[in-house]
């Protein structure tokens, strides 16, 4: 699905979707909708969502809306929605955020992945595939920083804490894709 529930409608505008826009804490918006909610604050910070108050620090087009690049209101919504990636994408976010940005990024990093009309950088997905054998190599190790046959369940704290490194990672990485691909260059 790269696109909001066909059954679904913008809880801005309570209407049909129009040229929808997907926020990182998974919400669908109007692309113009999200846009006036930005305009109204404070144009120096990212909006809120006005659904569950996070900091909307992304917004990712529908693949239909990043089609419509000829329509010339589209075209001037998804520029805009280019400044504000632009602007706030590449935010240095804390560590509450980056995880609670995680389900969003790791859903859509795997939809790409198995999607072959879509494709990833060889580096990006290079990196990626390094990062899990790694990870899968030292969670699968008898060799362990804690090891569990001295320490039990405590012992499956360092698995638990380079598991959350990797995903923490590869979030990052597919993160600074999206902002790359959506938040255009700064020229």
């Amino acid at each position: 699905m790269d696109g909001p529930p066909g059954n679904d409608c913008c809880s801005i505008c309570h209407g049909s979707f129009h040229i929808p826009h997907q926020a990182n804490c998974s919400h669908w918006f109007c692309g113009n909708c999200i846009l006036q909610v930005w305009n109204h604050g404070s144009s120096l910070q990212p909006c809120k969502c006005p659904l569950c108050r996070r900091q909307i620090t992304l917004l990712v087009p529908s693949r239909a809306s990043s089609q419509q690049v000829h329509n010339p209101e589209a075209s001037d919504i998804l520029k805009r929605i280019e400044a504000y990636n632009r602007l706030f994408g590449s935010q240095s976010a804390g560590l509450s955020q980056r995880v609670q940005d995680l389900p969003f990024l790791l859903k859509r990093l795997f939809r790409e992945l198995i999607d072959p009309q879509r494709s990833l950088p060889f580096v990006i997905k290079a990196r990626l595939y390094l990062a899990l054998i790694s990870t899968a190599i030292y969670v699968l190790s008898p060799v362990d920083i804690i090891p569990e046959a001295l320490f039990g369940i405590i012992g499956l704290l360092d698995d638990v804490i380079i598991a959350l490194t990797f995903f923490l990672h590869v979030g990052t990485l597919y993160r600074a894709t999206l902002v790359r691909r959506y938040g255009g260059s700064s020229n």
